[in-house]
């Protein structure tokens, strides 16, 4: 029988080796901060790829130089970049008071109210307003700020959220005032992600299980009554369930983007050899570039385009349960949101390409064209990345404050 000494000194030796060979395999990981930026930054070069090349055709229709959407996208990334790097500097305890966020979404709500003013029709809607020559979209900084605002509400009604109904009809009200003027706009796409963000929060948030269930009801009842309510909503639903039965009229895009993924097949027919962006596919740089991707690199390159997607989902997710970890609950809940909002766009952009859900003017994050999108979406990546840089560093006593 050996000696206790030497019992000891063996578990002692096995356990500093398994110390070591953790390590070591912690060494592959790649800092997650690094997969954000350099998934991020993938995406964006696919995009201008893509761009240039869906883009040309449409340009030269409206008489501007070949590569105007190009230049334009590249100019977005900038602005968004610059933004990104001021919002990436700013201490976590000046952005989510919850003062800078309430003047936020007030003047956000403005911004909404003014494009049914006086903002600039497009397509039939009022979505966007001109500062100088570039079209701002209020609607895609409201979902930024919503999360924002749900994430504060979780931590600071948490006894009301888990126990009382007024806990989610005081949220309820502030979204509403939100969701209304955008459906006046109207973008309902968007009205949909903001309330999936906002339910799929309160859910992790700790919403009772028959109060969720009765919620998720009502949304889709509301839903459902905004869909017949607007007959071009409708014909969309119904004309996705057989996209070739009015390719002249309201099957149109629809029919076109199958088409351009089934000429694709695996590898594509080539870059910038797609024959569906030739006035085929209306504005395919837009909310059908997955197509024009589909059609000339196949199903490899779209492949490509998802699993980086899922990557940087993925890595968003990892984010909130590090802030969860260390007990920084809005930051958990924000990432999280953030995440929601991410797939949620993906998944609607990808669906409705493809076929398998209803048109919807929904871009695919850092790929579709799309200024106050990208713009947008940058500055979620500037908050992201301080929230990986401050939150290791917030001492325990302080995380009630995030």
């Amino acid at each position: 029988m050996p000696a206790p000494h030497s019992t000891s000194s063996s578990l002692s030796s096995s356990l500093s080796a398994n110390s070591v060979s953790a390590k070591k395999s912690r060494q592959w990981i790649p800092p997650i901060n690094s997969v954000l930026l350099t998934t991020v930054a993938t995406i964006m070069v696919f995009s201008l790829l893509m761009v240039a090349s869906a883009s040309i055709p449409f340009a030269q229709t409206k008489k501007l130089g070949d590569f105007y959407f190009f230049y334009h996208q590249l100019a977005y990334m900038g602005i968004g970049a610059v933004l990104g790097l001021l919002v990436y500097f700013i201490p976590l305890r000046k952005t989510f008071r919850l003062d800078f966020i309430m003047y936020a979404l007030l003047a956000c709500l403005l911004l909404i109210i003014y494009t049914l003013i006086g903002g600039s029709v497009i397509n039939g809607s009022k979505r966007w307003i001109e500062l100088g020559g570039i079209n701002f979209q209020p609607s895609e900084l409201a979902k930024l700020l919503m999360i924002l605002y749900t994430s504060d509400y979780l931590v600071r009604r948490s006894e009301e959220i888990r126990n009382h109904w007024k806990g989610f009809l005081r949220l309820t009200l502030i979204a509403m005032g939100l969701i209304l003027f955008i459906m006046l706009q109207p973008d309902f796409g968007s009205v949909v992600i903001i309330a999936t963000c906002i339910a799929a929060m309160i859910f992790v948030g700790g919403l009772p299980m028959r109060q969720f269930f009765i919620i998720m009801g009502a949304m889709f009842l509301a839903g459902t009554m905004a869909i017949m309510g607007a007959s071009y909503r409708l014909k969309r639903v119904t004309s996705f369930l057989d996209p070739f039965d009015d390719l002249k009229n309201s099957d149109y895009q629809l029919g076109r983007s199958i088409v351009a993924f089934a000429r694709g097949e695996w590898f594509g027919v080539g870059y910038g050899e797609s024959i569906q962006k030739l006035s085929h596919l209306p504005e395919a740089h837009t909310d059908f570039l997955l197509a024009i991707t589909g059609e000339e690199l196949g199903l490899v390159g779209v492949s490509f385009l998802l699993v980086l997607q899922i990557i940087l989902v993925t890595t968003v997710m990892r984010i909130s349960y590090q802030a969860l970890a260390r007990h920084q609950t809005r930051l958990s809940y924000f990432a999280f949101g953030v995440g929601i909002l991410f797939f949620g766009q993906i998944f609607v952009n990808a669906g409705m390409t493809m076929g398998m859900l209803p048109t919807k003017g929904l871009t695919m994050p850092f790929f579709s064209y799309g200024g106050s999108s990208m713009v947008v979406n940058l500055i979620i990546v500037g908050l992201l990345m301080r929230i990986i840089k401050e939150s290791p560093t917030i001492p325990a006593n302080q995380c009630r404050y995030y």
